[in-house]
Parts: C-alpha cells; structure tokens; sequence
C-alpha cells in the first residue's frame, strides 16, 4: 500500500507533461455564419462560410484556418530555432497554399506546399535546418496534417 500513493503521483505528473487541454468558445455574432472564437487568455479571431452557403466574408473560413494554423505553428518552431542561432531576421513571411479533395460530403486537404520568405542576416543551410526541423520534428499542426496530406516546404532567404 504504501508505494500506491507514489506511483499515481508519478502517474499525475506524467499525464501533466504528456497532455495539455485547451478551450476555445465559440459564439455566433449574426444570423448567418459569422462567429467568434475566443481563448482562455481571451483573444479573439473571426470565421464565417462560404459565400456560396450564405456566408458574408467576415472572417477566415474553418479550413483556412487550418492553413493558417499550420503556417503559425512552422513560423513560431523557424523563428524559435533561427533566433537560437543567433540569426538575424529582419523580414518573416510564409505563403500556405493547400488543395483539397471532395470525399463524399467533406474535402480533405491532400497537399499542402509553405513557401518561407526570409530576409535578413539569416544563413539559407539554418533557415532549411531550421524548417526541416519544425516539420519533422516540432509542429504538432503538421503532425497532425499529415496521416491526409503530403506537406511540402520551400525556403527563400534575403
């Protein structure tokens, strides 16, 4: 009985650091599509539908979000490694562009191509080290892409 007690406290903080829970909110903001999500530390984006089921272009559709999400987690991963380097970025843009499959009455994305736009005193071997890290190793939105679409990089620098 006595090593019970210590084995589920481990087991607690195994479960501590291997799962992390997040909320979001949803709400709807007009008769239509348009909603708002909002976070536990309160920030806020916009989504709406397609115009071609009612929607009035007042935020980012689902999928595109996915995208979206998907660039920002490979940007924070890139930018985290090349500032670890001590590399110096003056400019910092991906382009995402994805295509899509219709599966009965979902689309799935298929591929996926990130086109990083780096300027300043960045060394092009550690900005494609650096993606190629965010990509195999790091971020949990292309990890979580992946069992669907093929997910492709390109890196330009200055």
């Amino acid at each position: 009985m006595k090593y019970i007690f210590p084995l589920l406290i481990l087991l607690k903080i195994r479960n501590q650091l291997l799962f992390s829970k997040m909320k979001i909110a949803i709400k709807r903001i007009d008769d239509d599509f348009n909603m708002e999500a909002v976070n536990e530390e309160g920030n806020s984006l916009l989504m709406d539908g397609a115009k071609d089921i009612g929607g009035h272009g007042k935020g980012m559709r689902p999928m595109q979000l996915l995208l979206s999400a998907l660039g920002g987690c490979s940007a924070i991963d890139v930018i985290l490694i090349l500032k670890k380097q001590k590399q110096i970025i003056d400019s910092f843009e991906i382009e995402v562009e994805g295509e899509r499959e219709k599966i009965e009455d979902y689309s799935l994305f298929r591929t996926i191509t990130l086109h990083f736009k780096i300027k300043g005193n960045v060394d092009k071997d550690k900005a494609e080290r650096a993606v190629k890290l965010s990509a195999e190793k790091y971020c949990s939105v292309s990890k979580t892409l992946e069992p669907t679409a093929k997910i492709t990089y390109k890196v330009s620098v200055n």
